[in-house]
């Protein structure tokens, strides 16, 4: 049920009267409103009417869950894992996340596959992936034998497959989202809303697997190629970035599809994983520019559907851009 605060500041912001909406949010959260307490908590991650403020966010998360909101708690524990908003503590998000297992299904469906991880108490991995040179020469390409079990891609494909919508980009003529003009797939992302503790887990192994660190990359990306979707001849690195994407893991997370595999440009070298297993491939030469020769397509899917999770590794820690609050608050 939406409290009546909640309901007045939607009104508020319905009649574009922002700054009174904020007011009225900021001054319920602070004399204990539940309800304005996990809204809140919201909009300092969301930055779009107030400033964004991960660390307030992570806070006023924690509150709410304390006071019985259940979705809250859950991303409470999870920006605790991931370090949003303050240091990553693995111990307390996983403490954390076996009170909520007492009374949420969703909890208890994470610590089912958390608990059958080879990680240390501190989240870090204690095995490493098997690692096979496919390419010893530019660009350097490895295969990750059984990076993820078939359970843990079972859980990224059922946890972002609600999300998935058709691949776009921004039209750089009228500004406006268009069709991917060289991908024909649907996408989501874990992002921070739900880059939860299997998810992070996830990531930690693939940072181990690749010797960068977790905070080098973008949000984990669920793509979905029906038949007849591909990815033509591209490159991963971004022209004119200081941040650049330096790797690229692709997870191929399920079978039953032809075609699809992972071809590159240059070398001729072609690659279709087995479930769990991924591709592990530079993008940029010794000079940390763009390197032609990781030009590479997915070959497009003649039957059945292809799933992967594909992870951009940058040189340096990423963060997305803060956006500009519409009030000062």
């Amino acid at each position: 049920m939406i409290s009546n605060v909640s309901a007045r500041v939607e009104a508020l912001v319905n009649g574009r009267r922002f700054a009174d909406a904020a007011q009225l949010l900021l001054q319920a959260a602070a004399a204990g409103d539940a309800g304005a307490v996990a809204q809140l908590g919201h909009w300092r991650i969301s930055g779009a009417i107030v400033r964004r403020d991960l660390a307030a966010a992570r806070t006023l998360l924690g509150r709410a869950g304390t006071a019985g909101d259940r979705d809250s708690a859950m991303l409470h524990a999870a920006f605790v894992a991931c370090g949003v908003g303050g240091p990553a503590d693995w111990g307390s998000a996983l403490a954390l996340l076996r009170r909520l297992a007492r009374h949420d299904d969703r909890a208890r469906s994470q610590l089912a596959l958390i608990d059958g991880m080879p990680i240390e108490a501190d989240g870090t991995p204690q095995t490493l992936a098997r690692r096979e040179v496919l390419s010893g020469s530019a660009p350097r390409v490895e295969a990750l034998r059984a990076l993820l079990s078939p359970e843990e891609c079972a859980y990224l494909i059922e946890a972002g497959s609600p999300s998935l919508q058709p691949s776009m980009v921004v039209d750089p003529q009228s500004g406006h989202l268009m069709p991917h003009p060289i991908r024909t797939s649907d996408n989501s992302q874990f992002g921070v809303y739900s880059e939860d503790l299997v998810v992070n887990a996830i990531n930690r192994r693939i940072a181990a697997a690749s010797g960068t660190a977790a905070d080098q990359g973008e949000p984990l990306q669920l793509l979905r190629y029906r038949p007849g979707g591909e990815y033509r001849a591209h490159m991963d690195a971004l022209p004119g970035e200081a941040n650049q994407r330096i790797l690229t893991v692709i997870i191929y997370l399920n079978d039953g599809y032809d075609g699809g595999a992972t071809t590159f440009s240059r070398s001729g070298l072609s690659f279709r994983g087995g479930v769990g297993d991924a591709l592990l491939f530079g993008n940029v030469g010794a000079d940390g520019r763009p390197d032609p020769t990781s030009q590479h397509a997915g070959l497009p899917v003649t039957r059945g559907t292809k799933l992967i999770a594909t992870r951009w590794i940058r040189k340096a820690r990423f963060t997305f851009p803060s956006p500009q609050p519409l009030t000062p608050y």
